[in-house]
């Protein structure tokens, strides 16, 4: 691959969203672009993974929830698989004012005679015959996976194998791509507390204007975070910190998280958005720890 591709990160990246992220806001058109921000985010800062949680545990959240999910994966599939993916949607109604992701899994090419072996491709399966699985894979006409069982609307991420005619590719795990390849969306069902109690990440580490400030605990958080496989990175809502979401459960932020940490010190307004708390961190984080580990285990 280009080594100009940005590199896949060598800890897997989750971050923590409240469903709440867009309810301050009246109108469909700036939710949309509200999360669109959030997307853009995720992205730029190579994100693996964006855990949408309910933070208000007194009210169903389902709806909120689903819109943010809804909106952050649209933004993160490929243009040329949208309208097999995504019917026409109340949601996506304002989705033309999303901007583009510009990531290595969204190309702009869509010609067959611009395709690379090798090259990977995100792709849906239009339809199977003997042969295996047709794939639209954003090009003038489906490509084949020869033997390939997979079901019609499926989403796939296949590797060229041969070009010509007759272009064909197998099916790839993206896992195995040595570049940043997307980040994928999860609704929890599961509270802020109960989700961070089973235990499934190796690090935690949360936002807080009450946290440390960052340089004070850089070098502390470097060393557990090159000794972790999966990290979650958790903000609050503009209304409440996680403190006061945690406490819903009686929980303290302490018991729940490895890092309290604070991005913005000396913030001049009274209030810090989740939007602006994640580029504030996920910049500070990139500069001061992942970019020092990455540039030490190539």
């Amino acid at each position: 691959m280009p080594t100009s591709q940005p590199a896949k990160r060598h800890t897997n990246l989750s971050v923590a969203i409240p469903a709440s992220l867009v309810s301050d806001v009246p109108h469909l058109r700036e939710k949309t672009l509200k999360t669109g921000f959030v997307g853009r985010a995720l992205a730029i800062f190579r994100v693996d993974e964006a855990v949408i949680f309910p933070d208000a545990l007194n009210r169903n959240q389902d709806t909120e929830a689903e819109l943010v999910a809804t909106i952050l994966s649209y933004m993160e599939t490929p243009q040329y698989l949208r309208k097999r993916l995504f019917k026409i949607r109340p949601e996506l109604r304002y989705a033309g004012v999303l901007p583009p992701l510009r990531t290595p899994h969204h190309p702009l090419k869509n010609r067959k005679k611009d395709l690379k072996i090798g090259e990977y491709r995100e792709g849906v399966v239009v339809f199977t015959n003997g042969n295996g699985a047709h794939v639209d894979i954003g090009v003038e006409h489906p490509i084949l996976v020869p033997n390939a069982e997979v079901s019609p609307g499926t989403r796939v991420t296949v590797r060229i194998t041969e070009k010509g005619r007759h272009t064909k590719a197998q099916l790839a795990d993206s896992a195995d791509i040595a570049i940043y390849w997307g980040y994928k969306v999860t609704v929890s069902k599961l509270s802020l507390g109960h989700m961070l109690e089973r235990g499934s990440y190796d690090l935690v580490v949360a936002t807080s204007r009450h946290g440390e400030p960052l340089m004070n605990v850089a070098d502390t958080l470097e060393k557990h975070w090159k000794r972790s496989k999966r990290v979650l990175v958790a903000f609050g809502a503009a209304s409440q910190g996680l403190q006061e979401i945690l406490s819903q459960e009686d929980l303290n932020l302490e018991e729940v998280s490895d890092f309290i940490i604070n991005t913005v010190p000396n913030q001049g307004t009274k209030t810090v958005r989740t939007e602006e708390a994640l580029y504030a961190t996920l910049a500070a984080l990139n500069l001061f720890v992942d970019e020092r580990t990455s540039t030490e285990n190539p």
